[in-house]
């Protein structure tokens, strides 16, 4: 498995990237980590409901082919995207969101952030407040997409939307529970959580 760090990144020369990463791989393609934030973006789902944008203002709002609703990437937010061969890595849909939405909540322990899973809803909570999202896509076989962590962010924008969804979700981020403030630092501890739930 390989890991890029690509520092701030434009969301749809990224996705392009992606899909395009996806299209070309073959049976002995290594697995990718990419490590990254984006600029003020919403983002919407394949299934998403455009009226759960309230307001977008001055921010982009680009349809996307992941999963889930509607969500925001801004500086300060850690993304990882996971480029994973999941036939090769026998692993499914559902134990591939398990094992990203583990590794966070490893992490998060490590700072001393009390965070779990919720079957209903997938991502990560602390309390009643959302501290990272997921989505994912799996094409001919491979995923894509995969999970943000909130950092050290504005998170105004959120009011601007129905986070994933849901009117009214509390969001959260590491900075205002006593956690790192630094993204390079947070994808140093992630990385390894996420290698041993996910490297064969």
């Amino acid at each position: 498995m390989l890991t890029r760090h690509l520092g701030q990144v434009d969301y749809a020369a990224t996705l392009a990237a992606m899909q395009e990463f996806t299209d070309d791989r073959g049976p002995d393609t290594p697995d990718e980590l990419w490590f990254l934030e984006h600029p003020p973006v919403f983002t919407l789902g394949l299934n998403a409901d455009p009226a759960h944008v309230l307001q977008a203002g001055n921010i982009p709002v680009i349809r996307t082919d992941r999963g889930g609703q509607v969500t925001y990437h801004g500086p300060g937010q850690l993304v990882c995207y996971v480029l994973v061969d999941v036939r090769r890595a026998h692993l499914g849909v559902r134990d591939l969101v398990s094992s990203l939405e583990q590794a966070v909540i490893e992490t998060l322990a490590g700072y001393g952030i009390d965070a779990c899973a919720r079957p209903e809803a997938p991502g990560v909570y602390v309390g009643d407040a959302k501290i990272a999202s997921l989505g994912l896509r799996i094409r001919r076989g491979c995923s894509y997409h995969g999970l943000s962590l909130n950092v050290a962010m504005e998170l105004e924008p959120y009011q601007q939307i129905d986070p994933c969804g849901f009117r009214g979700l509390r969001i959260t981020q590491t900075a205002e529970l006593g956690g790192p403030r630094n993204l390079t630092q947070v994808a140093t501890d992630l990385e390894p959580r996420l290698r041993a739930r996910l490297e064969q």
